[in-house]
């Protein structure tokens, strides 16, 4: 009776993990799956912004106030955290867009190539997610370059012992910590800092496209694809989209037309 118990319990327990697998595995193998893990992802990112946004923010009113965020953010355990989740996000989100991509296009074969015309009723940023997510993320490697790697990884290095590590703007190393001299050396050096805030407002007019039919689609997955919800979830996507690259535009316009003001003195 024992072993006969210990067998039924082993064939449950077998199927069990089995079933488990079969749940992992459809995140991975179905269509549906593979958008939900892209949904979840992506609107963890748009809260990120979000966040963000509101933080840069503090720059337009006060900029100790910024580098006292800086100072409680830097290097501490919860934002080092926060940061290899964020990392992880934007590997599971990045990598997932490849893979949709090549499926859809395999799927689809030599017939992509018979249609030349715009399909009727495709926005133009749902056809091109893939270009501009592109985009987005040579964009987040220049935003890294120019802040991360010289405020918390610099604050990382000089943990680990590398006291002398240091990164320059322009010329000028500051302290890990004074984030907004960092932001106001690289937006409103003469000419540089302009061509930098235009750069920037590329990106964040590619970053508001692909935002917009993100969080429509996200939400279009999740299950808010009736008709009563299609184009309530639409305005959402522009609001949402609008508010997250709004945060971050108001600080490069202000930075811009402070190195403007700055250049016709």
């Amino acid at each position: 009776m024992f072993i006969v118990y210990i067998g039924e319990k082993y064939i449950k327990l077998t199927n069990k993990n089995n079933k488990n697998q079969k749940k992992l595995m459809w995140l991975k193998d179905s269509s549906i799956g593979r958008k939900f893990v892209m949904s979840i992802s992506g609107l963890g990112l748009v809260f990120f912004l979000l966040f963000h946004g509101c933080m840069n923010l503090a720059l337009v009113f006060s900029e100790e106030a910024y580098n006292w965020i800086c100072s409680v953010l830097g290097a501490n355990w919860y934002a080092l955290v926060a940061t290899i989740g964020l990392g992880v996000l934007v590997f599971i989100h990045f990598a997932y867009a490849i893979y949709l991509t090549i499926q859809n296009r395999m799927a689809r074969g030599k017939d992509r190539y018979a249609v030349t015309a715009k399909r009727e009723g495709v926005e133009w940023e749902s056809e091109n997610m893939l270009v501009l997510g592109f985009v987005v993320i040579g964009f987040i490697v220049l935003h890294l370059a120019n802040f991360w790697f010289k405020m918390q990884f610099t604050e990382i290095m000089h943990m680990c012992g590398a006291e002398d590590f240091a990164v320059a703007t322009f010329d000028t190393v500051y302290a890990p910590t004074d984030g907004a001299g960092m932001v106001k050396a690289l937006f409103t050096t003469p000419i540089w800092g302009q061509v930098y805030c235009v750069l920037y407002l590329v990106w964040l007019t590619a970053l508001w496209f692909h935002l917009r039919h993100g969080i429509w689609s996200a939400l279009h997955t999740m299950g808010l694809n009736n008709l009563k919800w299609m184009k309530r979830v639409k305005v959402i996507g522009t609001v949402g989209a609008t508010l997250a690259v709004g945060l971050f535009a108001i600080v490069v316009l202000y930075y811009l037309g402070y190195g403007i003001g700055m250049l016709l003195a």
